[in-house]
């Protein structure tokens, strides 16, 4: 069975990882903040996670880090992802792939071992322009096997309600990344204060086991 090394758990990382360890693949995460390792153990996203400085080749070297088939650069600090590229790189990872910021880091990644670059915002900012367009009920897009962008009627148990007092992600585990409210205004990455009101869309991130339970709530 391939072995999967995640390295940095913030957002991207933690769907990367949460899809593998759901699929039941061999899954390895790092993180230099112990907090967060912590809380995605405690939530069950994941089983393995270590902490530890992935940008130090040391680190990477008590990890086993040449051992791993595949490995997934989630963070954003530009010195720090071509310092792990490098370091991957030199210790015989094949498969390297590698977050970037933009079409810049992007390339030095490439140009210093990463066989693939993703560009998470760029992608999202797409998918979510693509759903804005079209006004049917529910409209969504494959990331991966589970995971998926949907466009959504927010549910009469949401009207009226602050996202902060619904707390979506720990009780329907979905993530809001946009609304569009009935008078057709798009709202992305709404704050915690907005009101969910009838009529409006919600554009969720989440697995497909939930939007089947979440389409329920409609």
């Amino acid at each position: 069975m391939k072995q999967y090394l995640v390295i940095g758990l913030g957002r991207f990382g933690t769907g990367v990882a949460k899809t593998l360890y759901e699929a039941e693949k061999n899954v390895l995460a790092i993180d230099i903040d112990e907090e967060l390792v912590q809380e995605k153990i405690d939530a069950n996203i994941l089983k393995n996670a270590v902490i530890g400085d992935p940008s130090d080749e040391k680190v990477l070297k008590d990890i086993g880090a040449e051992n791993f088939d595949v490995a997934f650069i989630c963070i954003a600090d530009i010195e720090a992802s071509v310092m792990i590229a490098l370091n991957l790189k030199e210790l015989g990872v094949k498969t390297i792939i590698a977050k970037a910021v933009n079409k810049k880091h992007g390339k030095i990644l490439t140009k210093v071992g990463a066989t693939e670059i993703v560009y998470p915002e760029e992608h999202m900012g797409k998918r979510i322009a693509e759903l804005t367009m079209n006004t049917d009920v529910i409209e969504h897009l494959k990331f991966t096997d589970n995971f998926v962008l949907v466009e959504v009627k927010a549910p009469s148990v949401f009207w009226n309600n602050s996202l902060i007092k619904l707390d979506v992600r720990n009780k329907y585990n979905i993530n809001i990344v946009g609304i569009k409210k009935a008078n057709k205004e798009f709202l992305p990455n709404p704050t915690a204060n907005i009101i969910i009101e009838e009529g409006d869309i919600l554009v969720i991130i989440t697995d497909k086991k939930t939007v089947e339970s979440f389409n329920k709530l409609i």
